[in-house]
């Protein structure tokens, strides 16, 4: 028999309002048993009723997530952790691809309100700002976005990334990059300029204007450092130099961002900066239901990233 609000409650010797509370995020109620609620909700296997929940509020109890490009593995990633927040707090999710395409963005988003989502998370697609839309929304981009909610400190970001190749002792090092309508891109490509020191060279490689970039040419310059923007574009340089025979990383270092699931099981593993889905997702989420519960909206959130150290940088070469 599925447990109700009151078989918590009866077990932990609280009111079934406090359960509720707790649950939902409402009200006042303490860390410690807010936590103690919530496992004991956990091990009673509690769902909440959707439909009993849309008779008392009337709301849906759903909130949706439309996503920017579902084939980029860093977005099932996120959507994960949106699932296992919005389940914390008693919402179920929808989600939607963009397919990184304006009009796609749109549709989904009508699409969300239609079903009847009491709000939405949104990955915005590269360069696109978001609108009223008349539904409380979190936006997940970068702290550079005016509507941004949280996200991940894509410039800091940047600057951990110079800042680990020059310490190593690089001094001419590629900047590789997609697209020039990415804030997050933009972002990154920024923090690492601002951390380049007076005796570094470095050269910004955009992806979108030669889809097959010479790297072993750039090598052939003296470049021994690359830092892509993603782990995708990091793959991409590391394909080319195991092709042209030059070794990663007795003579180049490369390095992305976003830890990918593949980042650590490919030859030489890739060092990355990793962003932290879990608590970004937790953030979104909270600032939706706040809005969504009519109360204060939460500050804006920068969510430190964290350098990965893995096989694929070392020391440059001497020559």
């Amino acid at each position: 028999m599925q447990p109700k609000l009151r078989d918590i409650a009866k077990d932990l010797g609280v009111s079934t309002a406090t359960v509720s509370n707790a649950l939902s995020g409402n009200g006042r109620v303490s860390a410690q048993l807010r936590d103690r609620i919530r496992a004991k909700a956990t091990a009673m296997a509690y769902s909440p009723s959707l439909q009993g929940r849309a008779l008392r509020t009337g709301r849906s109890g759903v909130i949706g997530l439309v996503l920017p490009d579902i084939s980029n593995p860093l977005f099932p990633a996120f959507a994960q952790s949106i699932e296992a927040a919005a389940e914390k707090v008693g919402y179920g999710v929808l989600i939607a691809d963009s397919h990184g395409n304006a009009g796609d963005q749109n549709d989904a988003l009508q699409r969300m309100m239609r079903q009847g989502a009491d709000g939405i998370v949104i990955i915005p697609r590269r360069g696109t700002r978001m609108k009223d839309i008349g539904l409380p929304v979190a936006v997940v981009d970068t702290p550079s976005t005016p509507e941004n909610s949280v996200s991940a400190d894509h410039k800091d970001g940047g600057r951990i990334a110079a800042r680990h190749l020059q310490g190593l002792g690089h001094r001419k090092i590629a900047l590789v990059a997609d697209s020039r309508n990415s804030s997050v891109q933009n972002d990154r490509i920024d923090g690492m300029k601002e951390a380049m020191n007076p005796d570094t060279e470095f050269r910004v490689i955009w992806l979108e204007d030669n889809r097959k970039p010479g790297f072993l040419s750039l090598v052939s310059e003296g470049f021994t450092g690359f830092i892509a923007t993603s782990d995708l574009h990091a793959l991409t340089a590391l394909t080319q130099f195991q092709r042209g025979g030059i070794s990663v990383p007795d003579q180049v270092s490369v390095m992305g961002f976003d830890d990918l699931a593949f980042s650590a099981a490919i030859t030489p593993s890739l060092t990355t900066l990793a962003q932290d889905t879990d608590q970004i997702a937790t953030r979104a989420v909270a600032s939706l239901t706040a809005q969504i519960d009519g109360r204060t909206p939460l500050e804006k959130t920068v969510v430190p990233m964290k350098l990965i150290g893995r096989d694929s940088t070392k020391a440059a070469p001497e020559t």
